[in-house]
């Protein structure tokens, strides 16, 4: 009876050696690279939740100014807290901005970057993202260095509570959005969703799909078995597993993560103004780049020589306030301006400031240099 098994599967074998073959073909084919996809999935997951920025402690180099206290919802009815900073009252009231604090900071961090905007007589609603500071932890929810759609409600919020405030104190309701790091991603995001915002600018931001696939190229090289994958990574391989992680997070993490590249490629013009580190080793310079390129015109970049990752206010503190409040000063200034400011705002200025700048061209004082792509 054996024998006779034997010769009837080896029968069977040369009768249907075609469908076997395209069977084992199919097992190479998709079953393989499924198993492998599945591994570097798990891998990156672990990179999302564990990755931490070069600074993971809260900054203590500057003077904590302290505000008055308020509570507000964000998007999803979530509790947050925030406080308002005043500006220099002899400049009168020269605006609203809002500040979004980099990932495990908190809202008092608003004193390291805003000191020149306050100076110029901006005032400056500074608030705490979920389970960071005062602001309430969400349960099951771990807040993770990329900015996830829980961040984006916590924005929108606060958006929405400055709004009725200025509304209520009879202001103009144009607002002016200031982020750091995962806080200027979401400063992007934002920006798609409310048209009363009407400048941005950001320090170290990042999109979060491009810096995923960067960490996931980077951490490849130690991780991966098969060297095709990581010395000859098509893009289309590296978008689509970040399409799969994308998936798992949903599934395992209950979170979504928007990508500000393309918040900014479908956003209606809006003024940008994009500082990063030269030396910054957690976030390239790069990231910048590609959000400089996804944006509309005006839009402005600042490479802060020698500065890391978080530093350029540190490195450069004069240069600074001083271009952080130009920027403002052209985009959102509601006062009636002062001489300078004035002279930044005269038509020939602004004919100057929103083309290609030259190298010896005249800008006006302070205001930041647009980058020349190539």
């Amino acid at each position: 009876m054996k024998i006779g098994g034997v010769a009837k599967l080896i029968d069977f074998l040369i009768l249907n050696w075609a469908l076997i073959s395209i069977a084992t073909t199919l097992v190479l084919l998709v079953v393989v690279p499924a198993l492998i996809l599945r591994k570097y999935v798990r891998i990156a997951l672990h990179i999302v939740k564990d990755t931490m920025p070069a600074m993971s402690i809260v900054p203590r180099d500057f003077v904590r100014l302290e505000g008055d206290i308020v509570e507000f919802r964000a998007f999803d009815g979530l509790r947050l807290n925030g406080m308002f900073l005043y500006g220099d009252a002899r400049h009168g009231s020269r605006g609203m901005i809002i500040f979004a604090h980099e990932f495990k900071s908190d809202m008092y961090s608003a004193s390291r970057y805003c000191q020149g905007l306050l100076a110029a007589g901006y005032d400056v609603f500074s608030f705490d993202f979920r389970n960071h500071g005062a602001s309430t932890c969400e349960e099951h929810y771990q807040p993770l260095q990329w900015c996830t759609d829980r961040e984006l409600d916590d924005i929108l919020g606060a958006v929405a509570f400055v709004e009725d405030w200025l509304e209520r104190q009879q202001r103009p309701s144009a607002i002016g959005l200031f982020g750091v790091s995962r806080g200027g991603s979401a400063c992007l995001l934002a920006a798609r969703h409310n048209p009363t915002i009407k400048a941005i600018v950001t320090d170290g931001a990042f999109s979060s799909d491009k810096i995923i696939e960067h960490f996931m190229k980077r951490w490849a090289s130690i991780f991966a078995k098969i060297r095709f994958v990581y010395e000859n990574h098509p893009p289309t391989f590296w978008r689509f597993l970040r399409w799969l992680l994308y998936r798992e997070c949903h599934r395992k993490l209950g979170i979504r993560i928007p990508s500000a590249r393309k918040a900014l490629m479908h956003m209606a013009p809006r003024p940008v103004f994009l500082i990063h580190g030269e030396k910054d080793t957690y976030i390239p310079v790069d990231q910048s780049r590609i959000l400089y390129a996804a944006a509309s015109d005006p839009r402005y970049m600042w490479i802060v020589p020698d500065a890391k990752h978080n530093q350029s206010a540190i490195v450069a503190p004069q240069e600074y306030a001083r271009r952080t409040a130009s920027f403002f000063d052209r985009y959102l200034s509601e006062s009636s301006p002062s001489s300078a400011h004035q002279t930044m705002s005269s038509p020939e200025s602004q004919s100057v400031a929103t083309k290609e700048s030259k190298p010896n061209e005249p800008l006006p004082p302070g205001f930041p240099v647009r980058l020349r792509m190539k």
